[in-house]
């Protein structure tokens, strides 16, 4: 029988506290290190920050440093080495945790380091669960259907050409953008010369301080609101009401 403690992917949601599945706040009072991302730009996690009201001892967080980079080499190094560490924790009988933000698997760093442990350790004894993405509370927070009957729908990173997302935005009836960062002033310019704006939404910092919940992408100061944290809800033409008005029950 192998003596390898466990290993827990979480996903806990965008920011809000208290969008974990019941089973992986169990998960969590079984893991002895908990493992949390932290960004370079960041002094806090908010990754722990989602785990507001647990009451997990605190000396079994361990932090680590996002790596933002686009260099494969050094993002394969860095999962290699947190994998190495991990696997020795796992060998000592102990049961570690790694938290990620939204969905354990939906644009999420987990899956690079599930993939490096896996080499790492072939008898890995894993089990991942589920989290809600940014895009599903962003919808939630703003009562936006996510896609009606047979709408099409589009989930992708920001693309740099703006060309691009035009052709995608015009191809899909809902194109659902992540990871927008400093692109924010030009995907805003080609809404409005899609002239769409007024049936798009933007949720910023969700559930975090300085949260942005915005209706009408038309009131957006795009000098002022950030990219980053933040999802746009892109809907190509406005919604058709599935109702009638005014009908008897």
């Amino acid at each position: 029988m192998s003596s390898l403690g466990q290993f827990f992917g979480i996903g806990v949601g965008p920011g809000p506290a208290g969008l974990i599945p019941v089973a992986a706040v169990e998960a969590l009072r079984q893991a002895d290190l908990i493992y949390l991302p932290r960004a370079q730009s960041s002094d806090v996690s908010v990754a722990r920050q989602c785990l507001a009201g647990l009451d997990l001892p605190a000396e079994r967080f361990r932090e680590v440093e996002f790596l933002m980079a686009s260099d494969r080499s050094l993002l394969a190094s860095h999962y290699a080495q947190l994998a190495a560490d991990i696997a020795a924790e796992l060998r000592a009988g102990r049961n570690v945790a790694y938290l990620t933000l939204g969905d354990s698997l939906t644009y999420s760093t987990y899956g690079y380091l599930l993939a490096a442990l896996q080499d790492e350790e072939p008898d890995l004894c894993h089990r991942t669960f589920p989290g809600v993405t940014s895009f599903a509370a962003s919808a939630a927070a703003l009562s936006w259907p996510l896609g009606e009957g047979r709408e099409r729908i589009l989930i992708l990173p920001c693309p740099d050409d703006m060309t691009a997302l035009r052709a995608d935005i015009l191809s899909h009836d809902v194109v659902v953008l992540m990871k927008i960062g400093r692109l924010l002033p030009a995907v805003l310019d080609v809404l409005r010369e899609l002239e769409i704006l007024a049936h798009c939404a933007f949720a910023q910092r969700l559930g975090l301080p300085g949260e942005v919940l915005c209706h009408d992408l038309g009131a957006l100061d795009p000098a002022t609101a950030s990219g980053y944290l933040s999802t746009l809800l892109i809907r190509r033409e406005a919604r058709t009401p599935r109702h009638a008005p005014g009908a008897p029950a």
